[in-house]
């Protein structure tokens, strides 16, 4: 899957997630650009594109996204292996 078609899908994700069809994600768009991504719901999030895409990330990946971009870039190696 092309990574701007995992970007596409993303976007459907958080805006279902977060209850808000305004959100438009970038690779570079991060927490501090949602106001509802904390910590908490970082977890349950990353869950829900997991189960999406069929997926599991590593806790230690998790904890290293910065932004969208990294997720992509997760999802698109993942789903080549």
């Amino acid at each position: 899957m092309e990574q701007n078609k995992i970007l596409e899908v993303l976007q459907n994700i958080f805006q279902i997630f977060f209850k808000n069809d305004h959100i438009k994600l970038t690779t570079v768009s991060s927490a501090k650009d949602i106001d509802s991504w904390d910590s908490l719901n970082h977890m349950s999030l990353m869950g829900e594109i997991e189960r999406t895409f069929k997926i599991e990330f590593e806790f230690f990946e998790l904890m290293e996204f910065q932004n969208v971009g990294d997720i992509v870039n997760s999802i698109s190696l993942k789903l080549k292996s």
